[in-house]
Formats: C-alpha cells, structure tokens, sequence
C-alpha cells in the first residue's frame, strides 16, 4: 500500500481513453449536428473515432511525456488486435493500460452474464499476448457496469475498478467475492462531455479546471479525486491537446496537488496489490 500525501487535498489523475468499435457500430456522439436517420452506419463518426489510433493518442502521450506527469489509459480490448503499437507505446511510457471492455459500442450493463466474462477474458488474453501483462483496472463504457462486473473482476485477478461515482475518494468495496478497490471517477474535467455532448468551446475543459483548484478550500471537503480525462479521438487533435497541456501546467502550479494514477489511489486501500 502507499499513502496519499498529507499535504494534498487534491488527487489529480490524467486519464487519455483509447477507444474502438466493432466493425458494424459507431459511436453514438460526434461532431455533426444533424443526427444521422435511424438504421444506416454512421460511417462519418467511425472514421472521426479512428483518428484516436491513427493520430490522436501519440499526440497525447507525447504531451504527457513533454508534462513529466503520471498517466493512466483505458483502452478497448480490441485495440489490442487491430492495434497493437499502440498499447506497446503505452507500456514503454511507463504508463498503467486499464482495460475498457471489448469495444465501446458493448456495455457490461447490456450482456449475460456469460458474455461478459467471455468479453472480459478476451481483452485480457489479448492485452497478455501484445505487451505481455494482465490489466488491474477496468472502466466500462459509459461507466455502466452490470450487476455481475465486480465479481468477474474478483475472478479474473483485477485490483481497482471506476465505474464508481458515489464518494470522493478510493475506497474498498465491501462485497462476499474478494478485495477490489473503487477509485471513482470524476467528470467535470472530461472532453467529451464538455465539448462533444454540451458543446462548450475547448477552453471550458481548463477554466472549469482552475475554477476548481481556486474554490476548492471553501467547500468543506478535505480530500477530494479530480480527473482530467481526454479522448484520443476528441482531445487528441490540437485543439484538444492545447488544453490538456495548459490544465497540466495549471495543476503542476498547485501546492496542495498530487497528480497521480488511478493505480497508486487503488494501491492507498487495497491491501493486497
């Protein structure tokens, strides 16, 4: 285990999100604003969402490591089949590759029970078989998980799991399978729901940032996780990247902050990691 430092109020964790769907789906969000008609494939947002492996995710991995900062990703199972270098990257850049279901458009909350352990095996196996290791965390799609997830993960050797949203700080999970760590996940600072669902304009993602770090000391709250999350396929542009750089700066800039991953945060409460 490792404690969180005495002086920090604020865990900060940088999140980049790498992202995948099946052949025959699409992400349901993207930049067009007229809604495509019910039943064709939505071949403009797939080839937006491939960006991400093609040419968002190296970008953000190389501010990252331009930052010095720890870093975490979440990556799709299948990204490890269509592409490998990617999760290979990752792992060279030290940085912890969680695993983010099989493909985006396959949510937990959806699937049998059977499925889903057979979906959570997959991405495990083929995370093993690229850069040689089995993922500790796990985020679902959306954050939904089903009713059978914290068990499976139990199972299948997972120690941290976000599909949390009820506390500020790790805990551990109080269940009858085995010991998992709940690191929650916090969505002010996320690029896809400021700029893709709500349309705010980039720079909202680093305001409502400092907006935070300026006021936190006023709200009664002495420990609290911030997330500052990126999508390879939305933030990884230059627009996007622009903000992650500047919202890093800003937090390297704050005594009270101790910008971590979701791995050490699970290691502050699992005893056994």
């Amino acid at each position: 285990m490792i404690s969180w430092p005495e002086d920090k109020s604020i865990a900060i964790c940088v999140n980049v999100m790498c992202e995948m769907w099946t052949d025959e789906s699409a992400p349901g969000v993207g930049p067009m604003g007229n809604p495509l008609a019910a039943g064709y494939l939505d071949t403009q947002a797939r080839s937006w969402a491939a960006y991400g492996m093609t040419t968002g995710a190296d970008r953000l991995l190389d501010i990252v490591g331009d930052m010095a900062v720890p870093c975490g990703t979440y990556v799709s199972g299948i990204i490890a089949e269509r592409h490998p270098e990617i999760l290979k990257r990752i792992d060279g850049d030290g940085h912890f590759i969680g695993a983010h279901a099989w493909a985006q458009n396959i949510l937990p909350v959806y699937q049998e029970r059977a499925d889903e352990e057979a979906d959570l095996i997959r991405g495990i196996e083929a995370f093993k078989s690229v850069h040689g290791k089995a993922p500790k965390g796990f985020i679902s799609p959306r954050g939904t998980p089903s009713l059978d997830t914290v068990e499976l993960l139990v199972k299948h050797g997972f120690k941290w799991h976000s599909d949390h949203f009820d506390r500020d700080v790790p805990y551990l999970i109080d269940n009858e399978f085995g010991e998992l760590a709940a690191v929650p996940f916090t969505m002010e600072v996320n690029d896809m729901p400021l700029y893709i669902r709500y349309g705010n304009e980039p720079e909202a993602f680093t305001r409502i940032l400092e907006r935070i770090l300026d006021g936190l000391a006023g709200t009664h709250t002495p420990r609290m996780i911030l997330d500052l999350t990126v999508h390879a396929h939305v933030f990884g542009h230059p627009f996007g990247a622009i903000e992650l750089r500047k919202s890093i700066e800003a937090a390297q800039q704050r005594e009270n902050v101790w910008i971590t991953t979701h791995e050490d945060l699970a290691k502050t409460v699992h005893p056994d990691f």
